[in-house]
């Protein structure tokens, strides 16, 4: 019994090393708002839930975290920032702007405030997926073209990669928003998974 007992004892002892020396996942963070962090949903029916499948799926060790906030503006992704980055995430998807139009802020506001949270995820070697999104018809043409523009510009200006309309596999697309007209559904939340995969592959690692 004793020999028997000390080669259990070994072989958990060599199990648990092995888990201890293990590499841990890369953290993919979804920083964003309301549509990052799943409002109105139920519990693992946010797009990220969906991404980490998507992953898994397709062989990705990646662990995905959803660092969204209901509400949030750029002017408070900025102010988030740092608490993100102690996560010490390896690639970023950036969604926010879409309460900063909703609320008619200025533009170039919001362009101040991601330019700051894109400037510092870079400096820090982070890779970036920026997510850009659009604003109902009623806010005026004008208003509407500056706000999107903010988004390609800020693309371009720091190389990073970009889906300019988080949305824009949703439209026409039965019960992919939920009744507020703003926020998608579980099946919205899961096509918005399969828009921002083909973007997001270049910046993964197996």
């Amino acid at each position: 019994m004793d020999v028997r007992r000390r080669l259990i004892v070994s072989f958990l002892l060599v199990l648990s090393a092995g888990s201890l020396t293990a590499e841990p996942r890369p953290l993919l963070a979804c920083f964003g708002d309301s549509i990052t962090a799943g409002y109105g949903l139920k519990t693992g029916q946010a797009y990220s839930d969906f991404l980490q499948t998507k992953l898994d799926a397709s062989g990705y060790r990646y662990k995905v975290s959803n660092q969204g906030t209901s509400g949030a503006t750029t002017k408070d992704a900025v102010a988030n920032l740092h608490s993100m980055m102690l996560l010490h995430p390896e690639i970023v998807i950036v969604e926010f702007g879409g309460n900063d139009g909703l609320r008619g802020l200025p533009p170039d506001q919001t362009r101040r405030n991601l330019d700051a949270v894109l400037t510092t995820l870079q400096a820090a070697h982070i890779k970036v997926l920026l997510a850009g999104i659009t604003l109902p018809p009623n806010y005026g043409s004008d208003y509407i073209h500056a706000f999107e523009q903010v988004f390609r510009d800020l693309a371009a200006q720091h190389h990073v990669a970009f889906v300019p309309m988080i949305y824009k596999d949703l439209a026409n697309v039965p019960g992919t928003i939920q009744d507020d007209g703003i926020h998608p559904t579980a099946k919205g939340s899961e096509i918005i998974a399969d828009t921002l995969f083909p973007v997001l592959r270049p910046l993964l690692k197996k």
